[in-house]
């Protein structure tokens, strides 16, 4: 019975992880990107209070550093959205952080905190980026406890009753269910990772992966962002000062922006070419509908894509990313990406290819308007 119920779970999880994964990697120019950025702790939960130097918590350096983000964003990205779990001092459950970033259809989930260092030594700094994964690095788990351990300050604990990282079944299910993002986390991690080192000078402790809560029911690429460790005085220091919130600030909105552009997302204002003529591709550009991506090589059949003829496929990194029709006629194309959407590949979008490569479709429509 047990081993049926943990196929059963398994088998869920693989569904699930499908159905998800057309979602997330279409991009069309009239929904917006969605970024939900998530201020650790909050309320009468302050997170860690470092050396005890400063009034300001972790609560308080978090929020600074996510309304900061948030701002710059919606300034200087087009067509891009932020969301926050909280805006102002307060407590959200942890239960409710990656429930709404699912309900809100959220593309994008960053949650961001500060470290601390067991004991009183107040020797570990530098900035830690995490995805979701397991470990078995003491510190690291040390890390996870301490930001799970929130769920200790919440009235109704049994709602985290599943919540088991010590299951091997559990994380089985977890590890298949996020498998379709994994690997656009850590792609986000390490460009966070190197931005830090090289925008704000700091010391990076590298991208790792541990069982975080709010990174196991975020179904989405998501990440968690340790700025710092407020137990080392001198990074506390830093972490406290105007300069600091700024440079770290900076340096995780030129990630985002280097994140949206190897995800071919638009997301610079476009100069709208405007032609009387058909816009017809000259040379050897062709349009195409990009309908899903996924980890997994399906064979490109009508049956594997709701009746859709004409599918292809293209490998790019560890990903697959699947295309429906191939025209070298634009207005064509949005015909066939209207068809996708009806079908319900509602983030379907059209991409450009010239000679076989993939280019920017700006690009292609001015060759053409020319």
């Amino acid at each position: 019975m047990k081993t049926s119920n943990i196929l059963l779970f398994v088998s869920f999880t693989i569904v699930l992880t499908f159905s998800l994964n057309v979602k997330i990697y279409g991009q069309s120019a009239e929904r917006p990107f969605v970024i939900m950025i998530d201020p650790g702790h909050g309320g009468r939960d302050t997170g860690t209070p470092g050396t005890g130097r400063y009034k300001a918590t972790e609560k308080d350096i978090a929020l600074d550093v996510s309304l900061d983000l948030g701002k710059m964003i919606e300034t200087k990205l087009h067509n891009v959205e932020v969301i926050y779990t909280r805006k102002k001092d307060v407590f959200p459950t942890l239960r409710s952080r990656p429930n709404l970033a699912n309900k809100k259809d959220v593309d994008l989930f960053i949650s961001i905190h500060c470290n601390a260092q067991p004991g009183k030594k107040g020797t570990a700094y530098g900035s830690e980026t995490y995805v979701l994964g397991t470990t078995k690095n003491k510190q690291n788990l040390e890390v996870a406890k301490r930001e799970n351990s929130v769920i200790a300050l919440e009235d109704n604990l049994e709602v985290y009753k599943d919540f088991r990282s010590d299951s091997p079944e559990f994380l089985l299910g977890l590890e298949m269910a996020q498998e379709a993002y994994l690997d656009h986390s850590i792609k986000l991690a390490r460009l966070i990772e190197d931005e830090f080192q090289v925008t704000a000078k700091r010391r990076s402790r590298g991208v790792k992966q541990n069982i975080f809560y709010v990174l196991a029911y975020s179904y989405m690429p998501s990440v968690l962002v340790e700025l710092g460790f407020l137990t080392h005085k001198k990074e506390e220091d830093f972490l406290n000062s105007k300069k600091g919130k700024q440079l770290m600030t900076k340096s995780l909105f030129v990630a985002i922006e280097k994140y949206l552009d190897y995800m071919n997302i638009n997301s610079a204002p476009t100069t709208i070419v405007k032609t009387d003529k058909k816009v017809q591709a000259s040379g050897n550009i062709t349009y195409k509908v990009q309908i899903a991506a996924s980890s997994k090589a399906l064979e490109t059949k009508p049956y594997n894509f709701k009746g859709l003829q004409t599918i292809s496929r293209m490998q790019d990194g560890s990903l697959y990313k699947y295309f429906y029709g191939s025209t070298s006629d634009y207005e064509e194309t949005k015909a066939l990406e209207q068809e996708a959407r009806s079908k319900g590949y509602n983030s379907s979008f059209v991409v450009a290819f010239k000679d076989g490569k993939k280019i920017a479709l700006m690009d292609a429509l001015k060759s053409t308007a020319n």
